[in-house]
């Protein structure tokens, strides 16, 4: 099962650009302080949650604790992932103000509701300085057990080999640089994988020889490569997320600004596919470097019964 209708998001308490993540970061924007910038991501986060809600997506929304200082709380899916084995991994993050965000009451949460069978934390490499953050740096094909990864500070092949040896997955690893040959960050902000469509930048891996194992292995797995430009992945076009509503219908959720730089022709691809789950998420984007699917953390577990 590639997609799924459950997803849970952490609505922000104290939103503001993460000083700590900038090194490696490159798709923040450095903008001037503002006061109002807590409550614009707000109101942006709110309205994206009722765009998914109404595309019938199952969102579980959990607020930030406060207090904690940090300022990307609202990304969850880089610290934890819930597969549909029952696993639930937590994973290392390079920002010491982001591994804060782990927080036990959540996984409680989740284990109440969600049948967790094992609990996998991975946490214990940020002592060696080694990360691997989520489906922020692994971008999964579930049926095909498969993740894909760019290398970056935050993407270690020592963590994702762990990960594989508990998961079961083969991550495909390669290098990926922006316009100015800057290491990528995560993977997700060049990459997604849907049932049906993959839409990548192809331009960001110059090493030839690994972008045609990439090609081979996404179209062996079935699926239709999307490729897009630098300007289109710099306005997160790359940063979505197939989930599928409560009737079956595929959902695509992303940024308004993401779906405004797809040409027509990706544009008609992508919409005659999938209802469309659309958030003016401009603010979070340019402070927090991440967009809307990095606001989404999957829950692939299966649901618990209710009590007779």
């Amino acid at each position: 099962m590639q997609t799924t209708q459950t997803v849970f998001m952490v609505r922000p308490s104290g939103f503001a650009a993460n000083q700590e993540t900038r090194h490696s970061n490159f798709f923040q924007k450095t903008t001037e302080n503002n006061e109002n910038q807590a409550m614009g991501a707000l109101i942006a986060f709110n309205d994206y949650v009722d765009a998914l809600t109404q595309a019938g997506i199952d969102v579980t929304v959990i607020d930030d604790a406060g207090g904690q200082e940090t300022p990307d709380a609202l990304f969850p899916n880089n610290w934890i992932a819930l597969l549909a084995d029952g696993s639930l991994f937590t994973f290392p993050m390079e920002a010491k103000n982001r591994r804060r965000e782990r927080r036990q009451d959540i996984i409680t949460q989740l284990a109440d509701a969600f049948v967790v069978e094992r609990q996998i934390d991975l946490s214990a490499h940020e002592l060696a300085g080694h990360f691997l953050e989520g489906t922020g740096s692994l971008i999964l094909d579930h049926p095909h057990k498969l993740a894909y990864a760019c290398l970056s500070s935050r993407s270690s092949p020592e963590v994702g080999r762990e990960f594989e040896s508990h998961s079961g997955y083969q991550i495909v690893w390669f290098e990926a640089a922006d316009r100015h040959n800057r290491p990528i960050y995560h993977t997700n902000v060049m990459l997604s994988v849907g049932v049906k469509y993959a839409i990548v930048c192809l331009e960001s891996i110059r090493n030839e020889a690994q972008k045609g194992t990439l090609i081979a292995t996404l179209q062996r797995s079935g699926k239709t490569i999307v490729d897009v430009s630098f300007a289109q992945m710099e306005a997160f076009a790359c940063n979505v997320l197939e989930l599928q509503a409560k009737d079956g219908h595929p959902v695509y959720a992303m940024s308004t600004r993401a779906w405004s730089h797809f040409t027509a022709q990706q544009q008609a691809l992508i919409g005659d596919y999938a209802r469309l789950a659309l958030g003016p998420i401009d603010i979070i984007e340019d402070l927090g470097g991440g967009g809307a699917r990095c606001m989404l953390a999957e829950i692939f577990l299966p649901r618990k019964l209710a009590s007779a």
